[in-house]
């Protein structure tokens, strides 16, 4: 992972939970407080857009039908391959992690909020954990989240759990987490409770403890 090397680096917030825990909602409700989201989830797509290079060594990789009709990448055949095959996830993640984190860190250095959120549903499993300050968990129960995610996705609840069994098991996450947000509480608490969590943080981030 390559480090942030700024005369003056922002303090980084990592902002992390699996699917279905509502994450984008959360770093939406720190984005109205005027805080930079930098998104993994976008690097990821970014990367792979038709005419970068990574698209070109994925098809060539996995041969065209990994590649839709308007050039795009076909996310649903890569999925059913590299949830099938570990060896061809282990290779695709050695291609793009490295891209995905050069990315994050120029959109880190462009970033001049008060202190800059890392939005990254693998925070944790990657090591972008090594760009944050702390990091903030959003958190619900197992059963909870796969309900959450099967609503809002179009996705078999198959899909979903191996979506999730991809991801850190959530005590772990819970034991690694220096903060938690419980998303269990109705929706409408979300921007008092971020409202909390952004004076905690622009007091980290100004060396007040």
């Amino acid at each position: 992972m390559e480090s942030i090397e700024l005369s003056s680096k922002p303090y980084i917030v990592g902002l992390t939970g699996g699917i279905g825990t509502g994450k984008s909602t959360v770093a939406r409700a720190f984005i109205d407080l005027g805080i930079e989201v930098v998104d993994a989830d976008i690097a990821s797509r970014k990367i792979v857009e038709p005419g970068m290079p990574a698209l070109k060594f994925i098809a060539d990789r996995f041969g065209e039908k990994i590649i839709k009709e308007d050039g795009a990448l076909n996310r649903s055949a890569m999925r059913t391959i590299i949830f099938s095959q570990p060896k061809e996830k282990a290779w695709l993640e050695n291609l793009l992690h490295p891209l995905i984190a050069e990315w994050i860190v120029d959109q880190i250095r462009l970033a001049r909020s008060a202190y800059v959120m890392l939005e990254s549903p693998l925070l944790m499993e990657t090591h972008q954990h090594k760009l944050v300050d702390t990091f903030l968990l959003v958190d619900l129960p197992e059963e909870l989240q796969l309900k959450r995610a099967s609503e809002r996705d179009d996705q078999s609840l198959e899909n979903i759990q191996s979506i999730m069994e991809t991801q850190m098991k959530r005590g772990e996450k819970l034991h690694r987490a220096t903060h938690i947000f419980d998303n269990t509480l109705p929706k409408s608490s979300i921007p008092a409770r971020v409202a909390t969590f952004h004076e905690t943080f622009l007091k980290l981030a100004n060396g007040v403890n």
